[in-house]
């Protein structure tokens, strides 16, 4: 059996209110993968190990679920209802306010970049996971994120609204102007989990700041029992190397190396 973990050192990260494990590969400057549902699955490594090959150290969360088990059904299910019904530390319903596992993030970014150097970290967040990278704006130290699908919240009726509070979206517009630096967002076209209105919120707020890949939904992989979603991890078409979700893949880690100065 293939151990997805190999190559990966694994450490506790403590913020005085959460403790939780930190799985690390690569050198270079940080960047922080924050896993999408149901937890940090093989897909979230793969890319991990990509980031860590651009000369570049990939911190990865493990925030719920069981790191480095493959995706399923029944662990989706049960990952999603633990999740949404039970935890505390995740915003998932409300409009207008972040997380409160960013804390936890934002004070992660810091203590990786006094300890990787580089021009600061970059920071992706998947699908439940998405606006978490922007909310991290906060923390000076964040210097590149990426919002892959972001679906929160889930609320059809804030299918516009980001998960930040109006105070963390005004820091991070500030800091984009002051600092001179960007966002990526990521989505398939017909994705009914990230609706087109949220990113039409993200292009209002933030305009040239901002660059959009939406994807057509024929660019992704095939044979997977989902309807696209996943940019990154679960329908990348890694056997398409010129097609638009590998295009997509080479962007992201390009920025990442722009931002952070590997």
């Amino acid at each position: 059996m293939v151990d997805v973990l190999a190559g990966f050192t694994r450490f506790e990260f403590d913020n005085g209110r959460w403790r939780r494990p930190v799985y690390r590969i690569g050198s270079g400057p940080a960047v922080i993968v924050i896993h999408e549902m149901p937890g940090l699955h093989p897909p979230v490594l793969e890319f991990a190990r990509d980031v860590a090959a651009e000369g570049m150290t990939a911190f990865c969360p493990s925030l719920f679920g069981q790191p480095g088990r493959p995706i399923s059904t029944g662990y989706m299910l049960g990952t999603i209802v633990k999740t949404l019904c039970v935890r505390r530390e995740f915003t998932v319903w409300a409009a207008g306010r972040s997380s409160p596992m960013v804390d936890w993030l934002r004070a992660l970014a810091r203590q990786v970049h006094a300890e990787c150097g580089g021009k600061g970290v970059g920071a992706v967040g998947m699908c439940f996971s998405g606006g978490f990278a922007l909310a991290m704006m906060t923390e000076p130290s964040v210097v590149a994120p990426v919002l892959a699908e972001p679906s929160l919240p889930v609320s059809r009726k804030h299918g516009d609204a980001l998960d930040c509070s109006p105070a963390e979206l005004v820091i991070a517009k500030a800091r984009m102007e002051a600092e001179d630096l960007s966002l990526l967002a990521l989505r398939f076209e017909e994705d009914v989990l990230v609706p087109c209105a949220r990113f039409n919120t993200l292009e209002r707020e933030f305009g040239a700041r901002l660059e959009t890949h939406v994807l057509p939904d024929a660019s992704a992989r095939k044979g997977t029992g989902r309807a696209p979603h996943s940019v990154l991890t679960v329908h990348l078409d890694r056997e398409d190397p010129d097609g638009e979700t590998m295009k997509v893949y080479r962007r992201v880690l390009e920025f990442f190396k722009e931002r952070t100065g590997a």
